[in-house]
């Protein structure tokens, strides 16, 4: 039988079967540590289990509008008001089945075939791939330490063709844990708007920020397509819900295609999430934000001494992006063999990277001090035998 040639370019993704791979070493008896998925080892705070159980209890599991509970469109525009002095509309706010669901919602209203997109090399191999199965053609624009591992204004206007019809950026950045700020902002969505052009903003590590408060795309560039997520600093991954934030021209073809897509995110997932804005969970929340602030100023001493810290430190989310070219030209054997020589489980660049991902790996520092140091020592023994 012959498949669809739309899942021809969609690569797998190689971290998932390092993890199966890692699993199974523990599962055998090895002590494995765990950097290479992205999540934490923190469990979902207490007062957002609480509210779903509740949710449960009380019989809240019929479906919701396809654009989700009212009540929480209403707390996350009121989250962006406490933190960013941005004040939308609750109706601009559709919830998803995780970011995932709004990023398929946003390249299927965005762009068709024929259409180009700019997005960053490295980016999470996902926005590539939604982005493909719209039939659009991705230009991974190669980017590193000059333009802070974003694609910056200068780089969008350098690299936009008059098929272009998106721009699209992550902050903070996924493998890199670069941001840019409110200006860096504001200077790509002036000049995607003076292309005629739309700027989506990936938000998803939004709040996982260590240097600079966190700021978003809504406050600064107000016709931006929105992505955010509850699984990161949230601490819900598992619970799988997200949400767009879309100008008012878009929410109607938006919400018909929730409604044929996934008609509904999970109505407990939803109500739990209610719990995600009150003071005691932000309490939780904003511990666990200095913990891993914490982790990662661990991490890069560590790297520092073993002459592999980057140049430029992450700002945000939880990963380090290294260059092991000193070591090795093919990532991918990298992290297996110090997978299955020292059970630690790093990820392969080439993952994220089109270009230059061979040099690289990303380090999620997910994993508590102890076990941080603890993998340090045994990268340390494993380059020693490079």
């Amino acid at each position: 039988m012959s498949w669809s040639a739309r899942v021809d370019g969609v690569q797998p993704f190689r971290v998932m079967r390092l993890l199966e791979q890692a699993q199974a070493r523990e599962a055998a008896g090895h002590d494995v540590i765990h950097l290479e998925i992205g999540e934490p080892d923190f469990p979902t705070p207490a007062p957002i289990v609480a509210a779903g159980q509740q949710a449960l209890a009380k019989g809240f599991t019929r479906y919701t509008p396809a654009t989700g509970l009212p009540a929480l469109r209403e707390a996350i525009a009121g989250h962006y008001a406490d933190r960013f002095g941005a004040r939308i509309d609750p109706a601009r706010i559709l919830v998803t089945p995780g970011a995932s669901g709004a990023l398929l919602l946003a390249s299927q209203l965005l762009v068709q075939r024929g259409d180009r997109v700019l997005m960053a090399d490295p980016t999470y191999p996902c926005n590539r791939h939604f982005m493909a199965l719209a039939e659009a053609r991705v230009d991974a624009i190669p980017v590193g330490p000059e333009s802070g591992w974003q694609l910056d204004a200068s780089l969008v206007d350098r690299h936009w063709h008059p098929a272009t019809r998106l721009a699209m950026l992550a902050t903070p950045s996924n493998p890199t844990g670069h941001t840019l700020d409110a200006p860096g902002l504001g200077a790509v969505a002036e000049t995607v708007a003076a292309r005629d052009g739309v700027l989506l903003v990936d938000e998803i590590y939004q709040g996982l920020t260590f240097d600079a408060s966190p700021v978003s795309a809504v406050a600064c560039a107000p016709n931006a397509f929105v992505v955010n997520s509850f699984s990161k600093y949230f601490g819900m991954t598992g619970w799988r819900l997200g949400w767009l934030v879309a100008p008012d021209a878009a929410i109607d073809p938006l919400t018909r295609l929730a409604q044929n897509v996934f008609l509904a995110s999970s109505t407990p997932a939803q109500h739990a999430a209610l719990a995600a804005f009150s003071p005691e969970c932000r309490e939780e929340l904003e511990r666990r934000r200095h913990e891993l602030h914490r982790r990662r100023d661990v991490l890069l001493a560590g790297l520092e001494r073993l002459g592999l810290a980057p140049s430029l430190p992450p700002q945000g989310a939880f990963y380090v992006w290294l260059d092991v070219s000193r070591h090795t030209r093919d990532s991918q054997a990298f992290c297996q063999r110090l997978l299955e020589e020292e059970n630690v489980a790093i990820t392969p660049g080439v993952d994220f990277a089109l270009q230059g991902g061979e040099r690289h790996v990303r380090i999620a520092f997910t994993n508590d001090i102890s076990r941080l140091e603890e993998a340090l020592m045994r990268l340390e023994r494993f380059i020693a035998r490079q």
